[in-house]
This record gives structure tokens, sequence and C-alpha cells, in this order.
């Protein structure tokens, strides 16, 4: 009448480790040189190098200078270089010079802009 069942286990997913992870670079902070993460970083400091993550967040007081390479890229803050992303956003406290490639583009009225935009293929 009653019949055990062995448990189902779902198949184990192949992500990274520290692919959900938030790193902060605080606003006392001044790196040079790159930076690289799974997860994402929060820059409200300033970073003059290349980063590379699978998010980015420059807060509004952070300052980036350099190549960012990550899937998701939100500017609330200073960013000068090179983005290749997925998702690009501006704030309307941004202020980009940059060559950006992009899948989707977000501008706020009052972000500040210059550089290349280029759709990814």
């Amino acid at each position: 009448m009653f019949t055990k069942t062995e448990p189902t286990t779902s198949p184990a997913t192949t992500s990274r480790p520290g692919a959900n992870s938030k790193s902060l670079l605080a606003a006392d902070l001044r790196i040079t040189g790159e930076v690289s993460s799974a997860g994402q970083i929060e820059v409200l400091g300033e970073v003059e190098g290349n980063i590379a993550a699978r998010g980015l967040v420059v807060g509004t007081e952070g300052r980036v200078v350099g190549t960012v390479s990550a899937d998701l890229v939100e500017v609330k803050g200073v960013l000068n270089g090179t983005v290749k992303s997925q998702t690009f956003t501006l704030r309307s406290t941004a202020e980009v010079q940059a060559d950006i490639t992009y899948s989707t583009l977000s501008i706020e009225t009052g972000a500040q802009i210059e550089g290349k935009f280029a759709l990814n293929k």
C-alpha cells in the first residue's frame, strides 16, 4: 500500500564560486591595477585600471578610469575608458567619456555622455 521513494535531487548547477557575491570598494579606497570578480563590484572610491566582473556599479562619488568588461554596468558617478557589457545603464548623475559596446542601453535624463556607442552583434 505504501512505498518508499528515494528523494529526487536536482541536477547540480555549474555556477562559478562567488557569482552572487558583491564586493564594495569604499569611498576612501584608491586602486591602481586590475580588479576582477565572479560577482558584482560596487565602486564608491576610485579605480584606475581594468575591471572584469559579472556586474559593476559606479557609485555617485565613484570614479573608474580604464577598461570595463561586465554583463551589467550601472554608472552613477564618473567613468572614462572602454566598456563591453550586455546591459549598460547611465543614471542622471553619470559623467561618462567612453567607447561602449552593449546589447541593452538605458540613459536617464541629466546623464553626461561623450564617446562612441556600438550595439553587440
